[in-house]
């Protein structure tokens, strides 16, 4: 908050001829750059007091700096959201406007053993490029693959790579479409094809919404799946407990009979027993051809018994 400086400085007295050493205590303010010089008589006392005056006025000037950087009006405030608004928007703009000039090149198929960045060596000495994207393949390829003895890095697909002038992509991709890649002769792909092509108004903002719609309906994929295996799960559990539950009733009842048998009653009946089936029996009448007698035409006693109130007389009509 402040300095002080001792200093040894030789004095005389005017009454006498000798030299007395004097300490002088010089205190510098910070801010003001002030001194006051003070004599080692009186250098105790005076030192705490110059102490307290100066912390207390330094602290004073430096909470009024920060209030006056903190507390800003509304107005200013209001002139700060401004200006960072309109540097975002000139930012987004200028992004757009080399977005436009942009070309987007689409390989149909990457060659074996060739990554991201052998591709952009190869490819950045036709012009500058920005990004590049490869699709990786399956991972049960790469597993068939590596078992099969072949190559055991990451393999790719297609791609695409996005350079900086759209005449450029153009260029490449109608001069490089369907001739060898080249390159040293030990490269794994010097004997492969380009196959490349260039996406008319197509931009990379495009693929990345197409990669993030695809991560989304894969993820929608599982998890479905997940809710269709914790359905099954709970389904199984529901099962076993019910079992669970039959055979403990089971084990009771098995239990129950061994000691009704044991006391010799036979009041409680086996689950699986039967009871006798109670068929019912009809009176049939024989028919004439096996023996039976011929009945003469008539009313029946049924209608003659309604007609004549219950009576048992019947009609037989004359023959």
């Amino acid at each position: 908050m402040f300095r002080f400086i001792l200093t040894r400085r030789t004095s005389a007295s005017p009454n006498s001829s000798s030299t007395n050493p004097l300490i002088i205590a010089i205190f510098l303010h910070p801010v003001e750059s002030t001194c006051i010089f003070v004599s080692a008589s009186h250098l105790v006392p005076i030192v705490y007091i110059t102490v307290l005056r100066f912390v207390i006025m330094v602290e004073e000037e430096q909470v009024k700096k920060e209030d006056s950087t903190k507390e800003l009006s509304d107005s200013e405030l209001d002139k700060l959201k401004a200006e960072r608004k309109n540097r975002r928007k000139k930012r987004l703009m200028k992004e757009a406007a080399k977005a436009d000039k942009r070309g987007v090149c689409y390989l149909s198929r990457v060659p074996p053993r060739m990554d991201p960045l052998k591709l952009r060596h190869i490819l950045s000495q036709y012009g500058d490029i920005e990004r590049i994207w490869l699709t990786p393949e399956d991972p049960a390829a790469l597993v068939h693959r590596k078992k099969a003895g072949g190559f055991r890095g990451q393999g790719f697909t297609e791609g695409w790579v996005e350079f900086t002038n759209k005449n450029v992509a153009k260029r490449v991709a109608s001069t490089l479409n369907g001739e060898q890649i080249g390159g040293k002769k030990k490269s794994s792909f010097y004997y492969d094809l380009w196959n490349i092509k260039y996406l008319s108004k197509f931009k990379w903002d495009h693929l990345t919404e197409e990669i993030a719609y695809k991560n989304a309906t894969r993820e929608q994929k599982l998890a479905l799946e997940l809710s269709a295996a914790k359905k099954e799960r709970d389904f199984y559990l529901a099962k076993v407990d019910q079992s669970r539950a039959l055979s403990s009733i089971d084990e009771r009842l098995k239990k129950k009979r061994k000691i009704q048998q044991a006391n010799g009653t036979s009041e409680v009946q086996g689950d699986h027993q039967q009871a006798a089936k109670v068929i019912r029996q009809f009176p049939q009448t024989k028919s004439v051809r096996d023996g039976g007698e011929k009945q003469k035409p008539g009313l029946s006693k049924d209608l003659l018994a309604g007609v004549f109130g219950g009576s048992s007389w019947s009609y037989t009509p004359m023959s």
